[in-house]
């Protein structure tokens, strides 16, 4: 038997920070962070995750980061919306594989289509693409446009009875259990290697897309839900240091609460870059109030690379995001929440990785 999950049991808290490399080279955040919800309903609640690629040839990818977070959470919310008055789940899964990932990448291309229609390629960019890559990097953006704005994307929906997650690229989706058992959402994709990653601005993107539809029972339905960029997964020495920070944030929800990590998340994730990756870092969670149990602090914490304590003094979290409005969602709120209470939509400031044919990123 099926659980139905009403808008109480599920919250989110949200940052972006820009990588500290990026932040020494005045480069803005590539990465994206975005909730979407109908103004007349909770559900379904959708929450997507965008890194742009910060090589040479993708030099708009702050602009492409943006539009795959809002194409993605309001394809997704509309797929929902259409079944909403009969949820089958077998229809859903068949229906979705075949059809949100070719839907969201021509929503993507008409974005950027439109944005270089406005906003047309300057002698300006293909002057510095040429002084950092070459003659040769100018020639690939000429041929294909959506290279400079390359990106990644992270969606995960959540309904009455399942929970839909869909993933292009690097960067992580992680459940965590009421037992603080963790694993990821989705299986590995053998493509993502070293610096390489599918993305959306490669020719056939829609075949390189992730799908699942996990259905929600009383024994199956996660406490928590972390999406993250990989500036978050490649700060961490080790994969168990990283896999062990979605159990400490559940951990954390039970002891401190989500004040606590609303008003400390953008520092962490700032210590994170700044000691680790370098690059921009992106953590969105999603989690079920009636799951946090209060619980004792664990000893350590590794929700940053450098294993900040929950007891730790942490110093007031800058403002260095901005809201952004959407464009064509009339009947839709859009909002990130930073603080509770408090709704905010974040994604500005410094790149990420690199985009070539194959996908090739460089920091």
């Amino acid at each position: 038997m099926t659980a139905k999950l009403n808008s109480t049991d599920w919250r989110i808290i949200g940052e972006t920070v820009p990588g500290a490399s990026h932040l020494r080279a005045g480069i803005p955040n590539q990465d994206a962070i975005l909730q979407l919800r109908e103004s007349s309903r909770a559900l379904p609640l959708v929450l997507a995750v965008s890194d742009g690629h910060g090589s040479p040839k993708c030099f708009r990818s702050n602009f492409g980061s943006r539009f795959a977070v809002k194409k993605s959470a309001a394809l997704l919310s509309e797929f929902l919306d259409d079944r909403r008055n009969g949820f089958d789940l077998k229809e859903i899964e068949t229906s979705g594989k075949e059809f949100l990932p070719a839907e969201f990448v021509k929503r993507w291309r008409n974005s950027v289509e439109d944005h270089l229609e406005k906003n047309p390629f300057t002698d300006e960019e293909f002057k510095k693409l040429e002084e950092k890559s070459g003659a040769e990097a100018r020639k690939l953006v000429e041929e294909n446009p959506f290279l400079a704005y390359g990106a990644t994307s992270l969606t995960v929906a959540v309904e009455e009875n399942f929970i839909l997650y869909l993933q292009l690229g690097d960067g992580d989706i992680m459940l965590v259990s009421e037992k603080a058992e963790v694993t990821r959402a989705l299986p590995d994709d053998a493509r993502l290697f070293a610096n390489e990653t599918t993305s959306l601005c490669l020719p056939h993107a829609e075949k390189d897309f992730r799908f699942f539809v996990q259905e929600i029972s009383a024994e199956n339905v996660p406490a928590l839900i972390m999406l993250s960029t990989d500036g978050y997964v490649n700060s961490f020495s080790e994969e168990a240091g990283f896999l062990k920070a979605g159990s400490d944030f559940l951990e954390l929800l039970g002891t401190e609460g989500d004040d606590f990590i609303s008003e400390n998340l953008g520092t962490w994730l700032e210590e994170t870059t700044a000691t680790g990756s370098g690059d921009d870092t992106t953590v969105g969670i999603i989690y079920r109030p009636e799951a946090v149990k209060k619980r004792s602090a664990p000893d350590k914490l590794e929700i940053t690379a450098t294993e900040v304590s929950a007891s730790s003094n942490q110093p007031e979290q800058p403002e260095n995001s901005f809201p952004l409005t959407p464009e064509n969602m009339e009947d839709m709120t859009v909002t990130i929440t930073i603080k509770k209470d408090k709704n905010k939509l974040l994604d500005e400031a410094a790149p990420k990785k690199d985009v070539e044919q194959g996908e090739q990123k460089n920091s």
